[in-house]
This record gives C-alpha cells, structure tokens and sequence, in this order.
C-alpha cells in the first residue's frame, strides 16, 4: 500500500483531526470515503415523511428512484 504525504495548515489538520474523530475512524479513512469514490456505498440513510400515511420512511438514495408499493409488488411477483 502506497503512502500519501500532503501539507495542510494547523488549523486544517486541527479540523481534519477532529472530523476524524467525529466519525469514529482514522483520518485516512475519512479522507478516503470522502474522496475515492464507491460504487458499493449506497450513500447516507435518511429519512422522510410518508405523504399518504405521515410515518417515517427510508428516503431514496441520491440518483435513485424510490422505492414503490408497484415497484415492489413488481419484485415479488414470481416470488414463490
């Protein structure tokens, strides 16, 4: 595995550090998630309000179409 060396100023590496921390992981690994990007990270969960039913619901993910009751019924129609 290949090294990476930058410079940043004090108060950037204070915030990097920090961030790091924040996310319960290494700095590398922060950097790494927030720069390479993954085809296999489906991105952040958040969640929206139902405008039928006013619950709380998974919100599609960014670029995604959301999840429907046809979509689903689509899904499982040859489902044993």
């Amino acid at each position: 595995m290949t090294t990476l060396t930058f410079k940043v100023s004090d108060a950037d590496a204070q915030v990097l550090r920090r961030k790091g921390r924040a996310a319960k992981t290494s700095l590398s690994e922060l950097l790494r998630q927030r720069v390479l990007p993954r085809e296999t990270v489906a991105g952040k969960v958040r969640l929206s309000r139902c405008r039928l039913t006013g619950a709380e619901i998974f919100a599609p993910v960014a670029g995604q179409a959301a999840l429907t009751t046809q979509t689903v019924r689509e899904l499982l129609a040859d489902f044993p």
